[in-house]
């Protein structure tokens, strides 16, 4: 029995980044043996162990054939015969199919090292094109390590156009999507995710949407970079800078979606986008099952991004309407996000990413203001009912009132 340390763990570790996950790969034993060890079973497809004192996961060495389609359509086969060298060639990039013994020794049959310091995503073999899935993992991979000068090889860019137009991608179970799409969101660089998406025909099949933004001018005087799919990538790259958190990665990547719909003739002007995009964002949500809080944030922001441009300007009687529409009594969390993504918006945009949003401490006001209601003294008026929200309303509206008057002045 050998045991090795491989994938991830093996590559940041050459590249001096923290190693967070070890996986292990063990050669030439049985699951006999790994349960005689105390080991414990967790694989349903195939063997993999839990360390019975570090938790830590110890695969045995398989080899894999494609046997249908999609990410699961694989069978396996593990045994005490299967190599070392036969188990990392089944693995997505040279760069994840090195190992290392318990003395740091390195195999590296796949020249993973070589192409660490090229500084190349390449795939190991030619059965990367078997796994659709390994088109999203590669640009998330470009995603982390753009920032080190990470491209993805010319060759594997083509298998994965190749991948794409194979219909495989259809076969991705929403689960398996929106794992790799949330990660990718939260790396460093999100925008380079949908940019190699983009690149190899992906972004077409997986998000159409948004796929359509790019070549979708913006009036100049708002938008210098003028095209819909750029200030996209930019207001996503802006929430990576600014450390937001997946919901409003989401929101900003969807924000737009109604640009979309905009026929050629109206552009560069896109009127009511924030109200036609919204079939688009539930779409798009509901196809990766994206989780209940990713999902309201992206139709919120999306039908109000704008009154958040211009919160400045908006009606007391608007701005209550956009509090109730955010609940921001109950869930004032959720409205604070909305705010980021409004400012992550008026950032991503060609040389003004820099420039002040003072919309954003204007709208907290507001919210706090509209919250300084008290609904005691109204009910101890006899208020009850719908008459006691109507009387709460009208004082909120009194509030926001003098909050503005206030601001203005």
């Amino acid at each position: 029995m050998q045991i090795y340390k491989v994938g991830g763990a093996v590559r940041d570790r050459l590249l001096g980044k923290p190693v967070t996950d070890i996986d292990w790969v063990v050669v030439g034993a049985t699951t006999e043996e790994m349960l005689a060890k105390g080991f414990r079973p967790v694989g349903a497809d195939f063997p993999v162990f839990l360390h019975p004192k570090s938790g830590e996961e110890y695969a045995l060495a398989r080899t894999e054939r494609k046997s249908g389609r999609g990410y699961g359509g694989f069978t396996f086969h593990a045994s005490p015969e299967v190599t070392l060298e036969e188990d990392l060639i089944r693995r997505d990039l040279t760069i994840n199919a090195m190992a290392e013994d318990d003395q740091q020794n390195l195999t590296d049959p796949y020249h993973g090292q070589r192409d660490l310091e090229a500084r190349l995503l390449r795939h190991v073999s030619p059965a990367f094109a078997e796994d659709p899935l390994r088109v999203l993992r590669v640009a998330r991979f470009a995603a982390r390590y753009s920032g080190l000068g990470f491209t993805v090889a010319p060759e594997t860019l083509e298998l994965m156009r190749q991948l794409s137009e194979s219909g495989e991608l259809e076969a991705l179970t929403a689960e398996r999507s929106w794992k790799e799409i949330s990660r990718a969101l939260m790396e460093d660089q999100p925008q380079v995710f949908i940019e190699v998406l983009r690149e190899c025909g992906a972004l077409k099949v997986l998000m159409p949407e948004v796929d359509a933004l790019f070549g979708v001018p913006q009036p100049e005087a708002h938008h210098p970079e003028i095209d819909t799919g750029v200030h996209t990538l930019s207001v996503l790259e802006q929430a990576a800078r600014h450390k937001q958190p997946l919901t409003v990665r989401w929101a900003c990547l969807l924000h737009d979606l109604g640009k979309g719909l905009t026929p050629e003739e109206e552009w560069p002007r896109h009127i009511a986008h924030e109200h036609k995009g919204l079939k688009l964002i539930k779409a798009v949500n509901e196809r990766f099952k994206a989780p209940k809080d990713c999902q309201e944030l992206a139709l919120l922001v999306g039908e109000y991004h704008t009154h958040g441009h211009r919160a400045l300007e908006l009606k007391p009687s608007t701005l209550l309407e956009l509090l109730q529409s955010f609940d921001v009594y109950r869930r004032p969390h959720r409205f604070e996000e909305f705010i980021a993504a409004c400012e992550m918006d008026a950032r991503g945009r060609k040389g003004l990413e820099q420039r002040s949003y003072p919309q954003a401490d204007y709208l907290r006001g507001a919210a706090n203001a509209a919250r300084t209601v008290a609904v005691q003294p109204l009910m101890e008026k006899g208020f009850k009912g719908p008459e006691l929200g109507e009387a709460i309303k009208r004082e909120r509206l009194k509030a926001l009132k003098a909050y503005k008057e206030a601001a203005s002045a």
